[in-house]
């Protein structure tokens, strides 16, 4: 164990209590409730970018911050707002998709949380991820120093094979879905917080592919 581990630990548990005691949880909750977007800024700048830092340490052995941390702290907090509308969108489409019977089990929790889940994960999820591996990728290309980036380079840079057939082929079926259906069966002002939760989760999964993509590099 080292002193990092003991710091991220710490910040972690600390974020946990916040949400155990009532009184805590309580004005957390109106907060982000009276400020949806600034919430999922919030929820995701910092639960998201402590995902990078684990990941760093799992795939290092050692705690380091990545070049332009602030920036991708940034993004992170922007993407974040997108995905507080994206998740309003989506459950508002299915909730109306079953009340008029294009999906099926109207008013089944389970149904509900399911077609959602699959929906937003099957069509929103790819350029989502794909998004974020473009702008991680031209902050990398930023640090090393690389000239008159454009996207052409950038995209050119990603191994997009492999981020389709891990990210999207394996870990949106099993891991993204099923996780997401778990969301959505929560009441709606938990489900933007856990979905910030699993951006840890998100940032190990995108930082060890990237790992896996620069070993084959």
């Amino acid at each position: 164990m080292k002193k990092g581990d003991f710091i991220w630990g710490g910040l972690f548990l600390a974020f946990c209590i916040i949400l155990v005691i009532p009184s805590t949880r309580e004005a957390f909750i109106t907060f982000t409730s009276d400020h949806k977007l600034i919430g999922g800024f919030l929820k995701f700048s910092i639960l998201a970018s402590m995902g990078e830092l684990l990941a760093r340490r799992v795939g290092n052995g050692e705690w380091s911050f990545p070049s332009y941390f602030i920036t991708r702290g940034v993004v992170w907090g922007t993407l974040g707002v997108v995905i507080t509308i994206i998740f309003t969108i989506f459950a508002t489409g299915v909730m109306k998709a079953q009340a008029i019977h294009i999906l099926p089990f109207d008013g089944v929790a389970v149904g509900f949380a399911f077609f959602t889940a699959t929906l937003m994960n099957a069509t929103f999820a790819p350029t989502f991820m794909y998004t974020h591996r473009i702008s991680d990728t031209y902050l990398d290309m930023k640090s090393e120093g690389v000239k008159d980036i454009t996207l052409t380079k950038v995209v050119k840079r990603i191994d997009t094979a492999g981020f389709v057939t891990f990210v999207v082929m394996k870990t949106i079926p099993f891991f993204w879905i099923p996780a997401h259906t778990l969301t959505f069966l929560l009441p709606s002002e938990y489900r933007v917080l856990v979905a910030a939760m699993l951006s840890i989760a998100l940032g190990l999964i995108l930082t060890i592919s990237k790992k896996k993509q620069s070993k084959v590099a």
